[in-house]
């Protein structure tokens, strides 16, 4: 949470903003396995998650979503589709109440090496994901409603 005050000095709590994205190719999915930043452990290190990571400012949710493909992933993405908006104040294993919002996106092209935020990148087949208890947050429902999606094409943005 981040503590807020207000010019009338009242005082409040307000949730973070995060971005995550899944990048597709085929009928797979790229998932880094989450490190370290500034050489300590984030949390759910060891898990395999989206790729994504939080707002910075003066930046807009496209400069986001791509800022933090490139810096976990150093792919390129593009073809940028708005697929849910996770604003659950009681997500799993977060230290913070983040509302995420999702991305589905395709390569175009590898450009550098992943950052310190992830020890290693995979592509998974949709129907060979690692179990629900190897994902990071709730990153595998993320991915279970994106293979619904995949499958029955229905209309986007999901929110909740």
């Amino acid at each position: 949470m981040i503590a807020c005050i207000f010019e009338n000095g009242t005082k409040t709590s307000l949730r973070h903003v995060t971005v995550n994205v899944i990048i597709v190719k085929d009928n797979q999915v790229l998932l880094g396995k989450r490190g370290s930043f500034n050489g300590r452990k984030i949390l759910e290190a060891g898990k395999w998650g989206l790729i994504g990571g939080f707002f910075e400012r003066n930046e807009n949710l496209i400069q986001a979503v791509k800022r933090e493909a490139m810096e976990e992933s150093g792919w390129e993405i593009d073809a940028l589709q708005l697929f849910r908006i996770n604003d659950n104040p009681d997500r799993p294993h977060e230290d913070r109440q983040n509302v995420d919002i999702i991305f589905i996106a395709r390569i175009v092209k590898k450009v550098k090496n992943s950052d310190e935020e992830v020890t290693e990148l995979k592509w998974f087949d949709l129907d060979n994901l690692p179990p629900k208890k190897l994902i990071a947050f709730d990153h595998a429902d993320n991915l279970e409603l994106y293979k619904k999606y995949w499958k029955q094409n229905f209309p986007l943005p999901l929110f909740g």
